[in-house]
């Protein structure tokens, strides 16, 4: 015989509507009461019925993390940190009770899948979608996600962006976290110019993200600060884009080095792009960071334990993914405006030093 929430009701000695509230945690509802409903739902071995309900309401339990790449630490940290404040370590019971079911929607960079998963889970009514990461910076697909969040907002789901920067168009978000890409790159540039560096190559991401975009203009805007921009198309010269792994900093950098085999110092476009960049140094015969210096971005967990260290620029992932998080969940208020800047943070290590003279 099917158990109904009317049974567990019954169990409970409490109304339909106070078992639902205490399911749903959409209702502040006293703890003997809650306790007392989770005791009967245990008791009963009751099972909501998740369609039937999200039909109910305006949302289901389900909240969407979208990912370019769940294997990069970068989108593993922020995704693990938001689904810790999603799902929650609920009570200790092992019972559900306001908690909400996170699924991690790896897009593989496809701005297609981005809209696809978007629209799959604008189908579940989901509570909640988290985006993170770089955007693509393409008018037609930035006009696609605007229409595409604005129908899930206006379906009651929350959208929050956590490591990137807000739509052009499109005010449906809740938040949008944004790290200071454009600031850290300029540091770290700054820190090797202080160094005695002038001849500096990049390893860049892909063109049409924001995160590569926004990190490659702080990056110049040192180097030209700095009087470093020397002429008509020096910059594009010793800067070479490609996807954020090892395979391509290890390529880029050694055309950078083939382009000019003068450079003193290579800044990649994350610390994974970076241990390429160190591997090409390593296989021309240089050292790091007597012949050459190389430079990260992110504080991924390995990069303290390249060797030599890493230079680089830390991200608080784990502090903004969790934030996202809350933020989804209601339990924070969004921040004003509805947009934050994220601070990134200089780590000097030892594989930058002064160039080598002679």
């Amino acid at each position: 015989m099917t158990v109904t929430l009317a049974d567990v009701a019954a169990r409970a000695r409490v109304s339909p509507a106070t078992v639902s509230r205490v399911l749903n945690g959409n209702y502040p509802v006293a703890a003997s009461t809650r306790e007392r409903v989770l005791r009967a739902v245990d008791d009963l071995d009751y099972v909501l019925n998740g369609p039937a309900s999200s039909l109910a309401a305006a949302t289901s339990d389900l909240v969407g993390i979208l990912v370019n790449d769940i294997a990069d630490p970068f989108f593993g940290i922020m995704a693990g940190a938001a689904q810790s404040q999603i799902g929650g370590p609920g009570d200790g019971s092992g019972r559900a009770g306001g908690e909400k079911l996170a699924v991690i929607c790896n897009t593989g960079g496809l701005p297609e899948r981005e809209l696809t998963y978007l629209t799959l889970l604008q189908r579940q009514r989901a509570a909640a979608v988290v985006l993170t990461g770089g955007a693509v910076e393409n008018p037609a697909h930035q006009a696609a996600m605007a229409a595409k969040l604005g129908k899930l907002a206006d379906a009651g789901t929350r959208i929050v962006f956590c490591g990137r920067p807000p739509l052009p168009e499109g005010d449906a978000l809740v938040a949008a976290l944004a790290f200071d890409n454009r600031g850290g790159g300029r540091r770290l540039t700054e820190h090797l110019i202080s160094l005695g560096h002038r001849r500096i190559g990049y390893v860049a991401g892909p063109p049409e993200r924001t995160t590569t975009r926004h990190r490659l203009e702080g990056h110049r805007e040192a180097m030209r600060s700095a009087g470093l921009d020397t002429g008509p198309g020096e910059e594009e010269r010793l800067t070479v884009h490609g996807p954020y792994d090892r395979r391509s900093g290890y390529e880029a950098t050694l055309e950078i080095l083939r382009r000019d085999p003068g450079v003193s110092a290579v800044v990649a476009a994350n610390d994974t792009v970076a241990l390429g960049a160190c591997a090409a140094v390593r296989d021309q015969g240089l050292r790091i960071p007597q012949d050459i210096s190389v430079a990260g971005f992110d504080d991924l967990p390995f990069s303290v334990d390249a060797v030599p260290a890493l230079t680089t620029v830390r991200l608080p992932l784990i502090e903004a993914g969790a934030r996202a998080g809350r933020l989804a969940m209601g339990k924070e208020n969004p921040p004003p405006g509805g947009i934050a800047t994220i601070a990134a943070e200089l780590m000097i290590r030892g594989s930058t030093a002064p160039p080598r003279r002679g």
